[in-house]
């Protein structure tokens, strides 16, 4: 167990992202694939590379080498030429690629193992390779930890900056679905390449940990890979342009504007009444919006005005609102 609190039962935060997981993500051809060689090539591959750059190569690669025999009896000039012509970067993993096939075929009958020590033997194969292809190919109940993971869990667990090491791998074993090991490590992956990027896409993407996230209640969203705070997001002018968006349809209630900028807003919490009505009385000093009785209801509505300069400024503020990023 890990000494990082959580801020809601694990379980609920586990049934949040696998939903919002199956409920649509970007799609690669190594996620539809099972076999064990096309992992781990997908994984020698992505390493320090966006995954849609190597969407293509991965193809190529596994249609011409489909075994890790079919690779193991390549020429090695072939396979580096191939790195080199798909600008793969580092030929050293071609080369390691090329060594660890003949492993397979010498060692283990020509398939690869499923346990992480086994793994780890190949050449060019470490603790984080062993992982996600134990993980991602026989669906092993181990978590990979990267990056993305890491900056997911440090701006969710306030706890989690108080650690001079974090304990990552204690908290994501701790998260792990061990029933879906496989979809669980690609959502909470998946999360962290769109929706918690290093500048944060959190309410675009519809992050599933909104609702109990330390940034996105504080609005830092600083992490290891992110040392200086994004210029936008979680900044009260993002906050005022999704005020101005909120009230494109019509006039809304206080409360209901509030609901709608924040998943965590909370009338008698924090941030609530006080903190939104701090929003509210900048916009209308600005002359954007205006406050009224209905119906024995205090809403909130887009300031009618024949005047060409607040017109322009409202319809410039919601235009960036729209756009939702940074200047």
């Amino acid at each position: 167990m890990s000494s990082v609190a959580w801020p809601t039962d694990p379980d609920h935060l586990r049934e949040a992202l696998l939903a919002w997981y199956d409920d649509g993500h970007r799609e690669f051809p190594w996620r539809d694939d099972a076999d064990p060689w096309a992992i781990l090539v997908s994984e020698v591959m992505s390493q320090q590379t966006q995954l849609d750059r190597i969407v293509e190569p991965y193809r190529e690669f596994v249609d011409r080498w489909p075994t890790p025999g079919a690779l193991a009896a390549a020429d090695r000039s072939a396979v580096v030429a191939f790195w080199t012509d798909h600008s793969l970067g580092y030929n050293n993993r071609a080369r390691y690629l090329h060594e660890a096939a003949a492993m397979v075929v010498e060692e283990f009958d020509g398939s690869l193992p499923a346990d992480r020590d086994s793994l780890q033997t190949l050449q060019g194969v470490g603790p984080y390779t062993a992982t996600a292809v134990a993980a991602f190919a026989f669906d092993r109940p181990v978590a990979v930890v990267d990056t993305n993971v890491e900056r997911v869990l440090y701006r969710l667990l306030e706890g989690v900056r108080e650690h001079d090491d974090p304990p990552y791998d204690a908290l994501i074993e701790e998260l792990l679905a061990p029933d879906r090991p496989a979809a669980f490590n690609n959502a909470i992956m998946e999360l962290g390449g769109v929706a918690c990027t290093p500048t944060p896409a959190c309410d675009d993407a519809a992050c599933p940990f909104r609702s109990h996230c330390h940034a996105y209640r504080t609005g830092d969203f600083t992490a290891p890979d992110v040392p200086t705070q994004p210029a936008f997001d979680g900044s009260r002018r993002q906050f005022r342009g999704r005020v101005l968006r909120t009230l494109a349809d019509g006039p809304r209630p206080v409360d209901a504007v509030g609901h709608a900028v924040r998943v965590d807003y909370d009338p008698a919490g924090d941030p609530g009444r006080e903190w939104l009505d701090g929003l509210l009385d900048d916009l209308e000093r600005d002359g954007l919006i205006e406050r009224r009785e209905s119906d024995g209801e205090r809403v909130v509505a887009l300031r009618s005005s024949d005047s060409p300069a607040e017109t322009r400024d409202a319809t410039a503020e919601t235009r960036d609102a729209t756009a939702d990023g940074p200047d």
